[in-house]
């Protein structure tokens, strides 16, 4: 029984004493182990959840990288070749330029050289034209315009000479002119403007029996009328008034022919 209760005890007191340092070393190295491993699993489980749910995904988005960098590429390329073409296009251009350039210079050099060549034909004529020679090189006026310049010198500046000398010139030349008979009512104009009254009279009286029905004709009476009264002759005066009321009763010079002899 003594036996028996000292082998108890050394058990109990084995039970009773610590573990060592190595011990404590290795159950430590165990926990690790086994922290490592369960990490390692939670690792492997997410990888191949994530394989699971989003590879389709990421493929899908790599695809469309790859697809965006061949685009990219396809562009540079298409890029690279309109530069190749702009800069074949202003060399192009440049040297087309360039020959218009050379072109212009020749041209300008044969102006130049023609320019003084005049000069010097120029420098070897008479030094001054007489009036006479530019009279004879300018160009003939054609019937309207001579017939509108003697217009121009009776009614705008009253130059009548010089109006009734290119009326004159006018009817000489121009018989059969549409003007004709308007031309001989202001050769009177002139006259009567120049106060030369009777000659004045006389051209009237020319439009007047030559060509009655005239548009010119009731004005050449009233015009022939004022000279008479501008002379003096009251009487002849009040006589063409009133042949141009009878004879001309719709003209509009019969207004004037009224006022004047409701005066006289």
């Amino acid at each position: 029984m003594r036996f028996f209760f000292t082998v108890l005890s050394v058990l109990l007191l084995a039970g009773c004493v610590p573990p060592s340092q190595n011990q404590l070393r290795m159950e430590m190295d165990l926990e690790e182990m086994k922290r490592r491993l369960a990490q390692v699993e939670i690792q492997k489980a997410e990888a191949a959840q994530s394989e699971a749910s989003g590879g389709d995904t990421l493929q899908r988005q790599v695809a469309e990288l790859l697809a965006g960098l061949d685009n990219l590429r396809v562009e540079f390329q298409s890029v690279n070749g309109r530069m190749d073409d702009l800069g074949q296009d202003n060399r192009a251009l440049n040297d087309e330029l360039q020959l218009i350039k050379d072109d212009l210079g020749l041209q300008l050099n044969s102006l130049s050289n023609r320019v003084n060549v005049l000069e010097e034909r120029v420098a070897q004529q008479p030094a001054a034209v007489t009036p006479q020679t530019e009279a004879a090189t300018a160009p003939e006026l054609t019937p309207e315009e001579l017939y509108q310049n003697a217009l121009d010198a009776i009614r705008g500046r009253s130059e009548f000479a010089e109006g009734q000398a290119m009326l004159e010139t006018f009817v000489a030349k121009y018989p059969q002119h549409d003007l004709y008979v308007n031309a001989l009512y202001w050769i009177g104009e002139a006259l009567y403007g120049e106060k030369k009254y009777e000659l004045a009279i006389l051209q009237f009286q020319d439009v007047i029996s030559k060509y009655p029905t005239h548009p010119k004709a009731p004005a050449a009476m009233l015009k022939q009328a004022l000279a008479f009264n501008a002379l003096g002759d009251g009487q002849n005066a009040r006589t063409t008034m009133q042949k141009l009321i009878e004879e001309y009763p719709d003209a509009s010079q019969v207004e004037a022919a009224k006022k004047y002899l409701e005066k006289s």
